[in-house]
């Protein structure tokens, strides 16, 4: 009678540890359904990218109107020197009048083809410009047979506002038929060069203009 009882107790005791077993493992596997569905892992965020250099500022261009020089062979044709310069006939005086002297010998140029014809007794001379600054350069030769010393052609110019009183090419190239080159720095600022000529003794005379734009 003692066996079977302690059988009996065996036995309900290995079902008690066998079901405490089987609680533990489902306890253990099962997933717990009141906290929600687990919460994704988050991806890692991308490194940042390094911002993009600034661009290079781009100079602005010169939108100041090309120029090319002028050249002018006062009271003559138009022709091209040595250097590849293009001189364009007598224009942009106001009265006056011309003249050509081919045979004569011209000292203290390398173009005295300029100073073989001139346009005399003028009173303005006048070439429309961009505003700006420029280089007038105005060409004087003596070739005149009535002339034979100083004091005999004496008149005065006004470039742009710049005044030269008395002027005496014959003084100034220092003899006859001896080229003379007068350069003046004048600012345009009304779209016109303007050159007036006034007589003292005898007519004005010019043998050419060239205007170069200022450096």
């Amino acid at each position: 009678m003692k066996t079977q009882t302690n059988l009996i107790r065996c036995l309900t005791c290995f079902s008690t540890v066998s079901l405490g077993l089987l609680l533990l493992a489902g306890c253990q596997s099962a997933p717990d359904k009141s906290a929600g569905p687990p919460a994704p892992v988050a991806a890692s965020a991308p490194a940042a990218a390094a911002p993009a250099p600034a661009p290079t500022p781009v100079p602005v261009a010169d939108n100041q109107q090309q120029f090319t020089p002028i050249h002018i062979n006062a009271g003559g044709d138009g022709f091209k020197d040595n250097s590849g310069n293009v001189w364009l006939a007598d224009q942009g005086f106001t009265e006056g009048d011309t003249v050509e002297r081919p045979e004569l010998t011209i000292t203290n140029t390398t173009t005295p083809h300029i100073y073989q014809s001139e346009h005399y007794s003028m009173t303005r001379f006048t070439q429309p410009l961009p505003n700006g600054k420029y280089i007038v350069k105005l060409h004087f030769c003596e070739t005149f047979e009535g002339i034979t010393g100083p004091g005999e052609r004496v008149f005065s110019f006004n470039v742009a506002g710049h005044e030269f009183k008395n002027f005496d090419v014959w003084v100034k190239a220092g003899g006859p038929q001896r080229a003379y080159v007068e350069s003046v720095p004048v600012e345009i600022t009304n779209g016109k060069l303007e050159i007036t000529f006034t007589p003292n003794v005898e007519n004005p005379q010019i043998n050419g203009i060239e205007i170069y734009p200022a450096s």
